[in-house]
């Protein structure tokens, strides 16, 4: 059977560490550009123009209805294709932005459902005022909205977490990647549990501080 998993860990500690922060910074990265473009894709999913809202429509469904990978691979290979002006940019860049729309699809969902949450009555009243609906949104709805939606974030991120093993493919330095590494070595089960075991306390633990936030957030309501 080889070595144990704990002494393959004791050995290689340092590689899953790595690959541990390349996918917290990963997921960062896709979440804070989703949130972005997300915001974007939200307020246009809520327009009034049906133009820009069966814009948004379509892109929501097209990004949470066809499987991540695929998004990958698409961005990989597609884009520097069709632009190969592009072709010297490092193509973790092209995961990257995968990623990041991906999110965003999912992140503007969580945003429209926290703005669609605010009283209506509101917004009717900041209008009646002689506010703009720029203004109201900006200064109204999205400073109540927050406390709705950074949760949902949170857990967005969450599962982000376990999205980025699949940047592993693309040869990129994170969690799921220490296993090709390590296959070099001959080394094929021992890092499989050793992964899932780390993705477990990363998950687990930023669960628990998810609901930590939401404890505090509710008990300024």
């Amino acid at each position: 059977m080889g070595k144990g998993i704990l002494e393959v860990f004791i050995q290689y500690w340092p590689v899953f560490l790595q690959g541990a922060l390349g996918t917290l910074k990963f997921a960062a990265i896709a979440v804070l550009g989703g949130t972005v473009v997300g915001t974007l894709i939200s307020i246009l999913h809520l327009s009034k123009n049906r133009l820009l809202s069966g814009f948004a429509g379509v892109y929501v469904n097209v990004l949470r209805g066809t499987p991540l990978l695929v998004q990958m691979y698409i961005s990989y290979f597609f884009i520097p294709m069709v632009l190969p002006a592009l072709n010297s940019i490092d193509k973790i860049y092209y995961v990257l932005f995968a990623l990041t729309l991906n999110s965003s699809a999912y992140v503007s969902e969580v945003i429209r459902g926290g703005i669609n949450a605010v009283d209506k009555g509101q917004t009717e009243a900041a209008r009646s005022l002689g506010m703009s609906a720029k203004n109201c949104m900006i200064r109204i709805i999205l400073p109540q909205a927050i406390k709705n939606i950074l949760p949902a974030l949170a857990n967005e991120y969450i599962a982000m977490i376990k999205e980025t093993s699949l940047a592993g493919t693309f040869m990129c330095y994170e969690l799921m990647y220490t296993r090709t590494l390590l296959a070099n070595k001959y080394l094929v089960w021992q890092p499989l549990f050793i992964i899932a075991a780390i993705y477990l306390v990363m998950t687990l633990t930023l669960s628990w501080l998810v609901k930590v936030l939401e404890k505090r957030m509710s008990v300024s309501d």
